[in-house]
């Protein structure tokens, strides 16, 4: 590993301690658990305290006690879930020997289980609507974006240096490949027969993320400020 490496895996691991932060105890993670079941059920506008509470088999006033307000709760759970889910990607892509071993370890870590990925989608969706309005969510949503592109950023560039991936520019083809994993998660989340199709969206994911790198295809282009008609019409000729 190359000292550009290092300090990229650095600065990663750094932000997913930060994602975090603070540290739960069990207490704290027995009551997130619990109200992350509810979320997933109800949604995160459309519950309540004595939902969470009921759920968890606590008063009203332990949630209080421990969490604050409602808003403080839902964010502490998304925080401890969200942290969760950085961990496992981190864990697969660091122990992946080569960058094609990397993007496969790394969407077997996020589609792991059916149910878990429905749960989580079906939460996280409502966390983006809900952070479009809410400074504070905003934020939480804002670092693990950046947590899991710098993910997909390191393993492009290294993917880039084994001569596998032919991308000009990790970092916009880092954003292009959580748009094709988020995007291909949305559309399974609205299969009647989700949980029989999840074996086949983990192995279209994988055929889209390794074809698109290894394509040598510039979608980086995307990104960028299309040319103005106008001036190059009246550029000489």
């Amino acid at each position: 590993m190359d000292d550009e490496t290092e300090l990229s895996t650095f600065h990663v691991d750094r932000s997913v301690v930060a994602l975090e932060e603070p540290a739960f105890s069990p207490k704290h993670i027995r009551l997130l658990r619990s109200t992350y079941r509810v979320m997933a059920k109800r949604g995160v506008r459309r519950i309540s305290l004595q939902d969470a509470a009921r759920a968890a088999g606590v008063s009203k006033g332990i949630l209080l006690y421990y969490f604050g307000s409602k808003e403080n709760l839902v964010l502490s759970t998304m925080r401890w879930v969200l942290g969760r889910v950085a961990r496992r990607i981190q864990a697969a892509v660091f122990q992946a020997p080569s960058a094609e071993e990397k993007v496969a370890a790394m969407i077997d870590a996020i589609f792991f289980d059916a149910r878990a990925n429905r749960d989580f989608y079906l939460v996280f969706i409502d966390l983006m609507t809900y952070a479009a309005r809410s400074d504070r969510f905003d934020k939480l949503t804002a670092t693990f974006r950046s947590i899991v592109n710098a993910f997909y950023e390191h393993v492009i560039a290294e993917g880039n240096q084994e001569g596998v991936f032919h991308v000009s520019n990790a970092a916009e083809a880092a954003a292009v490949v959580r748009a094709l994993v988020d995007g291909l998660s949305l559309q399974w989340l609205g299969e009647p027969q989700w949980e029989a199709l999840h074996p086949q969206l983990r192995t279209l994911c994988k055929r889209a993320v390794l074809g698109y790198l290894q394509s040598g295809a510039d979608h980086g282009l995307w990104l960028r400020p299309a040319p103005n008609p106008a001036k190059r019409a009246s550029a000489p000729g």
